[in-house]
């Protein structure tokens, strides 16, 4: 490891899926109608701590035996990977976003019948098993004044992705009729481009934070082992490579943080389209003003509880882990795969400056008794009341999800135990998730699909209901 880049880690303190499917005709109608409370987050850069409720029966109690079920709403979808319920609307509005480029609005008067919005010229095309395409969406705070959304897809390669590469990520910008049901992008302004050596773990999620903030996640840039083409060296010998590790060369395998609302970087007086939040931790340090965390796989969803953001990360081939966000955090990958050595009986607990390696908050192994899966489908807290006994915990799934979901509640150690909560009735929904969604009023949806293929029109948006 070079000594800059020691310094900085000393300076800080510091999987979309190894196996992810998709959720075309156009979609139908399916229906009218549309842990503990957590305090802060837990113990990290920014000195904030964890606290567990101790439960009881009830709302903020134990999980076991609770079951859940879905109500579908809407079907007809090659693979939903991402549904958004802004506030500018009360939760009246649903935008489902379907991976092959478009995105459908579903509100109280049922699925419209043409997409919201159609990009499909502007993703790359996909065909079968495929982790690129239209990933996610994020609505401004204040939509309803000013129009403005947020994309994240995969593009064919642009200017500055070398000709070996796969595709182009790209975050970019509408401004559009907050009221309209259906919008183009001909107002798109693109802010970010990263070249993506290899198809694979493209992560997704974009999310506004509490702090007005956009979080971006970004995958590793594939292949597996985060080594091989466009992965760069790192301080860890054991593994080849390491854009999980690196925080100087690129800014794959890590949450970005951003500020949509300036422009500039952090002073204000580069070229940057988007500006750079002072307090992000490289700030001044040898590293990417964007990067927030670091040491991500394949960050499959990423969700927002007040100050706390849960991110879900994708596992190699034994563990699938969540996240609490840290301002600096690094979460060890690929030194680590969860809380464990990868590919090695030993390993290190933190970098060689003594920057921690930050065990998840919640993992799950591919095999064995109890909760188990391929790839961890990253969820919300839920706050709803119609499904009182989930009061507070933090919902998610596995993508091969066998009639199940998971919920946990925070604990005084790691990993948080892991509740299996069965789907008592699938309604219309698949057998496969893909994705979660929460409303204002802290109910949440379910994006699911028969199909581990982006083919197809067994997608179905599902709303979470009491069994």
């Amino acid at each position: 490891m070079n000594g800059s880049r020691r310094d900085f880690l000393a300076a800080t303190g510091a999987t979309l899926l190894g196996g992810f499917a998709g959720c075309a005709s156009a979609p139908t109608d399916g229906g009218a109608g549309g842990t503990t409370d957590r305090d802060a987050t837990t113990d990290g850069t920014d000195g904030s701590t964890a606290t567990a409720d101790t439960g009881g029966d009830g709302p903020g109690g134990s999980l076991a035996g609770l079951e859940v079920a879905y109500e579908t709403l809407a079907t007809g979808f090659a693979s939903p990977v991402d549904v958004a319920v802004p506030e500018a609307f009360g939760g009246s509005r649903r935008f489902v976003v379907d991976q092959p480029g478009r995105m459908w609005l579903h509100d109280d008067a049922g699925l419209q019948s043409e997409p919201y919005l159609d990009i499909t010229d502007r993703v790359v095309d996909l065909n079968g098993y495929d982790e690129r395409g239209f990933l996610g969406v994020a609505f401004h705070p204040e939509f309803a004044d000013n129009g403005r959304l947020y994309l994240r897809y995969s593009a064919p390669r642009r200017s500055g992705t070398p000709s070996n590469y796969s595709h182009t990520f790209v975050l970019s910008e509408l401004t559009v009729d907050p009221e309209a049901t259906t919008v183009s992008a001909d107002s798109e302004r693109t802010l970010l481009e990263l070249p993506e050596p290899q198809p694979n773990h493209n992560a997704g999620a974009v999310a506004f934070g509490p702090d007005g903030y956009l979080y971006v996640a970004t995958g590793d840039g594939g292949g597996a082992n985060d080594e091989g083409r466009g992965h760069v060296d790192d301080w860890y010998d054991a593994v080849t490579g390491g854009n999980g590790q690196d925080v100087t060369e690129n800014l794959l395998g890590s949450v970005l943080r951003i500020d949509v609302d300036a422009t500039g970087g952090v002073s204000g007086d580069d070229d940057r389209p988007y500006g750079i939040p002072e307090d992000n931790p490289l700030v001044g340090s040898d590293g990417r003003d964007e990067q927030y965390a670091w040491g991500l796989r394949n960050p499959w969803r990423l969700s927002f509880d007040g100050e706390d953001c849960y991110v879900a990360d994708v596992g190699q081939g034994a563990w699938e882990e969540v996240n609490l966000l840290e301002r600096g955090g690094n979460y060890g990958w690929n030194v680590r795969e969860g809380a464990h050595c990868f590919r090695a009986g030993d390993c290190p607990t933190e970098t060689p400056d003594g920057a921690p390696l930050i065990d998840p908050v919640l993992e799950y192994p591919h095999s064995g008794d109890g909760p188990s899966g391929v790839a961890v489908i990253g969820g919300h807290v839920y706050r709803g009341e119609s499904i009182p006994g989930l009061s507070g915990a933090y919902v998610f799934a596995d993508w091969q999800s066998e009639g199940r979901l998971f919920a946990a509640r925070p604990s005084e150690s790691r990993p948080w135990d892991i509740a299996e909560l069965p789907v008592a009735d699938r309604d219309d929904g698949g057998t496969n998730v893909l994705a979660f969604g929460r409303a204002p009023d802290g109910e949440l949806y379910v994006c699911t699909s028969d199909r581990p293929i982006v083919t197809g029109s067994s997608g179905a948006l599902n709303r979470l209901t009491g069994a």
